[in-house]
């Protein structure tokens, strides 16, 4: 069975306004573990960036200027989800309005939402009446999620995949399944997961890249911390336009 867990960055709330997908960020998961394979991008959206949205992700026009347009990584992206895998998504109605947006502009055929698996209702069935945000369910799952001070599509879809396998059986899954050591692989920053065996799923040049991504924001930024730049830094999480409930 396969699964791809996808996030997505952007300049807004509604495509229809004119909001565009800045950044995508997908992790391969097989029978609920991650493979390793991935695809991240991030995206021109032809547009100017809004600071509220900035304030989010921390992704600027000067950053975004030179990334390619939309359509030029549309086959790339389609080619890695595939024509049957599903996909989940935290709040997909959000992440599918702007995905099918985005390829109805450049003449693709959109995604069925049969094929979306939306994490944020397994999580409300799951826990009805408790904030079911990604930082909230890693509260309540023990995920060490303390060094996402700002949103990052492949970082949160990384994430997202540990919330996931608890949702859908978690230890007990892989307890089931006979599967070794219980003790993960590290995950994108190089923390160890307390979930199941697991293969990073950013390679040494995604991080490097990221890396030279945050040193252009300047010293105030909080991600500077989580690699390691400035270990002063206070941190303190920039809000979530996902579901808390």
């Amino acid at each position: 069975m396969r699964e791809i867990v996808l996030d997505t960055e952007t300049t807004g709330l509604d495509p229809k306004t004119g909001d565009r997908i800045v950044e995508i960020g997908c992790v391969e998961m097989v029978n609920r573990f991650l493979t390793g394979r991935s695809f991240h991008q991030y995206i021109n959206p032809e547009r100017s960036m809004p600071p509220d949205a900035f304030a989010v992700h921390g992704l600027s026009d000067g950053f975004l200027k030179d990334k390619p347009k939309f359509i030029e990584i549309a086959d790339a992206f389609l080619e890695f989800i595939g024509d049957d895998s599903t996909l989940v998504i935290h709040n997909a109605g959000f992440d599918m309005a702007f995905l099918n947006h985005e390829l109805g502009k450049v003449a693709r055929q959109p995604i069925p939402t049969q094929r979306v698996t939306c994490s944020l209702i397994l999580a409300r069935r799951k826990h009805p009446g408790q904030p079911n945000s990604l930082d909230a369910l890693c509260g309540r799952y023990g995920i060490d999620n303390s060094h996402r001070t700002k949103h990052g599509a492949l970082l949160d879809a990384e994430i997202l995949a540990e919330v996931y396998g608890e949702l859908t059986g978690g230890r007990q899954q892989a307890m089931a399944l006979n599967i070794g050591s219980a003790e993960l692989a590290p995950s994108a920053d190089g923390r160890p997961r307390r979930r199941m065996p697991q293969i990073p799923s950013l390679t040494t040049a995604e991080k490097d890249s990221h890396r030279a991504f945050v040193e252009t924001l300047g010293a105030s930024a909080l991600w500077r911390r989580y690699l390691g730049l400035d270990k002063d830094a206070v941190t303190k999480d920039a809000g979530s336009r996902k579901g808390t409930a």
